[in-house]
C-alpha cells in the first residue's frame, strides 16, 4: 500500500508550540496534506500520553487511528551530557509499537530527568546509554538520530556533535538503521559522505504547528503496520521506501554559516577564508549544515550511491501562494486560496508533487500553477538560512510575476 508518513512532530506540550497541536486538528490537517501516517510526538509527556490513550483507537498492528488517520507512537529526547572532554547535545527520535512499551520507556527514563518539564524533555543521559536502555526494554523499539546536522543539538552538529556514529553510540551503532536529515540538509548532501551509505535517510517536518506538518515526509509502499514500516527502514529497498519529500535545504535555518545578530550570512568558502570568525563582532560564527557536511564529505557534490532512496524537493503550498500574492503565509488571502485549491485538485502533497503540469495549468490560477512548476524544476531563488534564520524564497521571477492580476479561485 502506498502512503505518506511524517514521523517527527511535537504536541501542544512542547516549548514554542501551537496550542492547536492536538489530535483532532492534526488529523484534519493530515487529510488536507495527504498524510496517512503521523507520528504522535512527545509520548514522554504524561498529559499528552493520557490524551493519546483516551482518543486513539488501537488498530492492532502497532498503529493507532483517529478520524481516518493513522498514528505511530513517537517521542524525541534531548540528551545533554559530557563525553570525550566536550558537552554533547544530541536529539533522538524514538518509535514504539504499543502504549505498554511507552509506559516502560517513560518509567526507565524518568530517573534521568523531569519528563513532564517539556514535550521534548532534556535528560542527562549518554546517547549510547539511551540506546542500551531502549533496546533492553524491547527489540521492537526503533531509534533514529534527529536532524543530524543541526549545529547545536544533533549527532553531527558543529557545536556539540560527533564525527562518526560509532563515536556516539559505540557498540549500539549497529542497531541504528536510519538517520533524519533535517530541514537544512537533503539526501543529496548526505550522499557525499560514504559512511552514511548503509543508513536509510528519512525526512520529517519536526512541526510545531499544524500547518507545518508534511513540509518534509516519507513515501512508502509497504503493509500499513508498525512492522511494515520499521522493516522498510531497516533495509535499503527503494521499491518499498519510495522517496522522501524535501524542503529546499537552503530554506532551512541552519544551512549557511553566520551570525544572526550581526546580520552576517557566510557560505563555506567565505567562512574558511575568514577562519570561522565573524567579520563584524570578531567572535566565532555559528557553523551551519553545508560547512559541516563539507568537512566530513569524501565525495563530490552530485554523487548518487547505489540503491539510494530518491527524493523530491518542494515548498509548502501556503508559502507558494504567499509568494505569488505578496502577503504573509498565514494571511486570510492565502488561507482562502489554499481552501479553494485542495478540494478541486487533490491533497496538498499531490498538488505539489504528483498532479500533471497540464492539469495544474488548467485547474489553478496561472501564476500559482507556474510557481508550483518552478518549484518542481528547482527554478527558484533562495537566500540561504543561517544561525536560526529561515531562508527567504523567491519563486516567481519578476517577469513571471508581472502581467495579469492574480485571480482568486472564488
Amino acid at each position: 500500500m502506498r502512503f505518506i508518513a511524517d514521523f517527527h512532530i511535537h504536541s501542544k506540550y512542547s516549548r514554542a508550540t501551537s496550542p492547536q497541536m492536538e489530535v483532532k486538528t492534526l488529523s484534519e490537517v493530515a487529510k488536507l496534506k495527504g498524510i496517512s501516517l503521523l507520528g504522535t510526538g512527545d509520548f514522554t509527556h504524561h498529559l499528552w500520553l493520557e490524551e493519546l490513550k483516551n482518543v486513539l483507537k488501537d488498530s492492532g498492528n502497532g498503529f493507532f487511528e483517529y478520524n481516518g488517520v493513522n498514528f505511530i507512537l513517537t517521542g524525541e529526547i534531548s540528551s545533554i551530557y559530557s563525553k570525550g572532554g566536550r558537552v554533547r547535545k544530541i536529539h533522538n527520535v524514538i518509535f514504539a509499537p504499543s502504549f505498554d512499551i511507552v509506559d516502560k520507556i517513560n518509567a526507565a527514563l524518568s530517573g534521568y530527568g523531569n519528563l513532564s518539564s517539556d514535550g521534548r524533555p532534556i535528560i542527562g543521559i549518554d546517547a549510547k546509554d539511551l540506546a542500551e536502555i531502549l533496546f533492553g526494554i524491547s527489540k521492537y523499539i526503533f531509534l533514529v538520530p534527529g536532524h543530524i546536522w543541526t549545529p547545536w543539538f544533533s549527532l553531527f552538529g558543529s557545536k556539540s556533535g560527533f564525527d562518526s556514529i560509532e563515536e556516539c553510540f559505540e557498540e549500539y551503532a549497529k542497531d541504528i538503521y536510519a538517520l533524519e536529515t533535517g530541514l537544512s540538509s537533503d539526501p543529496g548532501m548526505n550522499w557525499r559522505w560514504s559512511k552514511l551509505d548503509r543508513f536509510n535517510l528519512i525526512s520529517n517536518s519536526d512541526s510545531h504547528s499544524p500547518q507545518k506538518i508534511g513540509r518534509e515526509a516519507n513515501v512508502f509502499d509497504v503493509e500499513m503496520s508498525y512492522k511494515g514500516v520499521i522493516d522498510a527502514l531497516k533495509v535499503k529497498d527503494n521499491s518499498k521506501f519510495l522517496h522522501t519529500i524535501e524542503f529546499f535545504p537552503e530554506e532551512g535555518k541552519y544551512h549557511y554559516d553566520g551570525h544572526r545578530n550581526c546580520n552576517v550570512r557566510s557560505d563555506p568558502k567565505e567562512t574558511k577564508k575568514n577562519k570561522n570568525i565573524c567579520p563584524v563582532c570578531k567572535k566565532p560564527l555559528t557553523v551551519g549544515v553545508m560547512s559541516r557536511v563539507d568537512d566530513l564529505a569524501d565525495r563530490p557534490e552530485g554523487y548518487v550511491p547505489e540503491k539510494s532512496v530518491p527524493y523530491k524537493r518542494m515548498i509548502p503550498l501556503s508559502e507558494i501562494i504567499s509568494d505569488v500574492l505578496g502577503v504573509g503565509d498565514s494571511s486570510k488571502a492565502v488561507e482562502k486560496e489554499y481552501s479553494a485549491i485542495i478540494p478541486r485538485v487533490g491533497t496538498e502533497l499531490e498538488v505539489l508533487t504528483e498532479v500533471r503540469e497540464d492539469e495544474l495549468l488548467k485547474k489553478l490560477p496561472q501564476k500559482i500553477a507556474k510557481a508550483i512548476i518552478n518549484v518542481r524544476s528547482g527554478n527558484v531563488n533562495i537566500l540561504p538560512g543561517f544561525d536560526g534564520e529561515y531562508g527567504k524564497i523567491e519563486i516567481l521571477k519578476k517577469d513571471e510575476a508581472a502581467g495579469e492580476k492574480q485571480m482568486s479561485l472564488f
